[in-house]
């Protein structure tokens, strides 16, 4: 009688083919699934108005209020060289042009010259009292390093400028990119063209979706 020794590896063989197979297929799933991932589900890519922020008071408060409208972003101080004549050029500003189809968004920062000291609500205070501006003044923040804060981040990332004193300005579309930017020493009358460029397209838009 012949050993029966050679029919173990042909039953051992099968199980190890179906292991095979099942691990195959799974790699095979798992990719299809990652394509289709990457495919239909990319990340929604960030705009200025999808951020939160805070108020003056500390409350926490969406930019998402504002998107539709042109808005120019500044980083303001209470105690600069450019305090006077920024602010009452962007009362100005915020009169002549807002505040259906565009506003001013006011960031107090205290990292340039330490010339903005006080609390939040104390820059509020001061510049409404002195200047008496209607446009929205922020939550005291950071905007450079570790601690910046993100939406204002996001301007300069958009930009690839980074503020180098107190006053620069950032023009935001209704979609929430960066058109363009300024640096306090530019005179207000170069920004009046580029923001009443935006509210014409915002209009003329209004007009075709009716």
């Amino acid at each position: 009688m012949e050993p029966l020794t050679t029919a173990y590896p042909l039953k051992y063989s099968v199980p190890k083919a179906r292991v095979f197979v099942v691990f195959l297929s799974m790699v095979f799933c798992t990719a299809v699934l990652c394509l289709l991932q990457l495919r239909f589900f990319k990340p929604k890519t960030k705009d200025f108005y999808s951020f939160e922020i805070k108020d003056s008071r500390g409350r926490i408060v969406s930019l998402e209020k504002y998107r539709g409208k042109a808005t120019l972003i500044v980083n303001v101080a209470s105690y600069c060289q450019h305090t006077d004549k920024n602010y009452i050029a962007l009362q100005d500003l915020h009169r002549e042009f807002g505040p259906s189809h565009f506003t001013v968004l006011a960031f107090p920062c205290n990292q340039f010259g330490e010339s903005e000291p006080g609390s939040s609500q104390e820059i509020e205070a001061f510049a409404k009292g002195n200047y008496g501006v209607t446009f929205p003044v922020f939550h005291k923040i950071k905007i450079l390093g570790s601690e910046a804060e993100p939406a204002f981040k996001f301007l300069i990332d958009s930009s690839k400028k980074e503020p180098r004193w107190n006053f620069w300005k950032y023009l935001v579309s209704p979609e929430g990119k960066v058109v363009k930017f300024w640096r306090p020493e530019e005179p207000i009358e170069s920004i009046k063209p580029e923001i009443a460029s935006l509210i014409r397209q915002i209009i003329m838009k209004k007009r075709e979706d009716l």
